[in-house]
């Protein structure tokens, strides 16, 4: 905790604290020169400078690694049943995966502040290669024990993982660009899914077989094992310092009690933050029906593959266009976010109406499980192929734009890396937990159409109650004060050494 000193010091900031604009202002036009050190030494790109210490950087660092990690296992998990003909293996493993990380994530903002967001992505990006070697594994030995481990695991890793990349991504930027900073993030994280998709689709493009082959399952484990490598190399937050001069706001010597106390306090002094649940739980539940039951049951092997890249493509198209939506100067914050929900809302009934004149003509989950109907499954040839295709575009659009404005919600809502990595935890493990039902679901083999059904209510009734967020909540600025809520920071403490505004007691800044 701070000392005495600090103390008085932060409760004078909490008396007068400027809004964030109002210091990124202060510092616009007397920005002096950043800390000595390698980290802090600016290079230019066209009229760009940057910094290894910068949030463009940092950021850039955490979208590679999930590229390299997650990205390739959505493209190993888009072929439907994790590249297997029976997807019941890849149920069970995402169970168990989810299940693990539903209880981890809800606890990996407290472990992110504690150990610093460096550590917990390290450690994250373990579990991915273990996950994609388990199936290798199964194709030898039918080892179904293995494969639920490694799921588990990966539920251990993935939850710490996607905690500290959320925090990243919502706190480090400065407010008039979080979007396209989460569009940044998104573009580069979703090319590993694209680029993991022409994997299996170039080592199967003449297999309309069902299972993939070794050679792709260890492509995955190859760049899956150099992301979790490459996390090494992030600074830790502390070190970060913004284009404005200001520093992210932390936690001084964060204490596990004072963690899981955090975690609380982020519900007691934010209690909307409840209704935003139901859209975090919503938020991974639509992969179950698109990958299994559409993708695996109704298409071959190499059209899957196919299916599979068009759609982790369609998502780097959406997070272009909703990330840079999200920051037009021109129109006030307040009503970007209105506006953005309701798109998503709209989006919700016309894209999943399209799935519902798909679905109801498709045939049973039985029939579309047995061995024979392998050959009659659709593929890229058959004349009836494009329509089908266009609706998993839309799908992968649709995932895009919906964790994107989500993200962007959450970052809209502060400016804290304390609050942001609680509120991202809080994200993961509804969402975590969303993905366990219809995983169990889809390994209870329930109907295509009530998978369906379930995951088009659900995302319906998400946004009904999330409403009264997006339209009351989100203001055109969040200030330092409410953020400081949440730390025993100071203004001096996010406020770059070298760029340190004065604060006055009339409550004035000056530079």
């Amino acid at each position: 905790m701070a000392d005495a000193k600090e103390s008085s010091t932060g409760a004078e900031a909490h008396a007068v604290a400027p809004s964030h604009s109002d210091v990124a202002e202060s510092t616009h036009h007397l920005v002096e020169p950043r800390p000595e050190g390698w980290m802090y030494r600016g290079f230019k790109i066209g009229k760009t400078e940057y910094w290894y210490a910068s949030p463009k950087v940092q950021l850039l660092m955490v979208a590679l690694v999930c590229f390299m990690c997650p990205g390739m296992y959505n493209a190993l998990g888009g072929l439907g049943g994790g590249g297997q003909l029976d997807p019941t293996v890849q149920d069970h493993a995402s169970t168990a995966l989810y299940s693990v990380f539903a209880v981890v994530a809800f606890f990996s903002g407290s472990v992110a502040n504690k150990i610093g967001v460096k550590a917990t992505l390290t450690f994250g990006g373990l579990g991915y290669c273990l996950y994609a070697g388990s199936f290798l594994s199964f194709n030898h030995n039918h080892n179904y024990g293995f494969v639920i481990f490694a799921g588990a695991f990966l539920g251990l890793c993935a939850g710490l993982l996607w905690t500290a990349q959320g925090a990243i991504m919502m706190a480090y930027p400065p407010e008039r660009s979080k979007g396209r900073y989460i569009s940044w993030f998104w573009i580069i994280f979703n090319l590993g899914a694209v680029i993991g998709s022409l994997i299996p689709l170039g080592q199967n493009i003449n297999n309309q077989g069902g299972t993939v082959t070794d050679g792709t399952y260890i492509g995955f484990i190859v760049l899956m094992l150099v992301g979790a490598i490459l996390a090494i190399s992030l600074v830790d937050a502390d070190k970060v310092i913004r284009e404005d001069g200001s520093k992210v706001i932390l936690m001084k010597n964060p204490t596990w009690q004072s963690e899981f106390i955090g975690l609380w306090e982020c519900i007691r002094l934010s209690p909307w933050v409840v209704a935003l649940f139901p859209m975090f739980f919503a938020s991974n539940i639509f992969y179950t029906y698109q990958q299994n039951g559409l993708n695996g049951a109704h298409f071959n092997l190499r059209t899957r593959s196919l299916n599979n890249l068009l759609y982790w493509l369609a998502q780097i198209f959406g997070a272009i266009f909703v990330g840079y939506s999200m920051d037009i100067p021109s129109i006030r914050r307040s009503l970007r976010a209105k506006i953005s929900f309701c798109v998503l809302f709209a989006l919700t009934f016309i894209i999943w109406g399209g799935g519902y004149a798909f679905q109801r003509k498709q045939v049973s989950r039985e029939v579309s499980s047995q061995a024979s109907y392998e050959a009659l499954k659709m593929d890229w040839t058959d004349s009836g192929f494009v329509g089908p295709m266009f609706l998993y575009i839309f799908y992968g659009l649709y995932d895009s734009i919906w964790q994107t404005c989500i993200y962007w919600y959450i970052g809209a809502l502060s400016n804290s890396g304390r609050k942001t990595a609680n509120i991202a935890g809080f994200y993961k493990a509804f969402q975590s937990a969303g993905a366990v039902v219809f995983w169990r679901l889809d390994g209870l083999h329930y109907e295509f159409n009530t998978l369906f059904a379930a995951t088009w209510a659900l995302c319906a009734a998400s946004l009904l109650v999330a409403a009264p967020i997006i339209f009351l909540k989100i203001k055109d600025t969040t200030t330092l004060e409410e953020d400081l809520k949440f730390s025993d920071e100071t203004v001096e403490d996010v406020v770059a050494p070298n760029a340190l505004p004065t604060v006055l007691g009339t409550g004035k800044v000056e530079a």
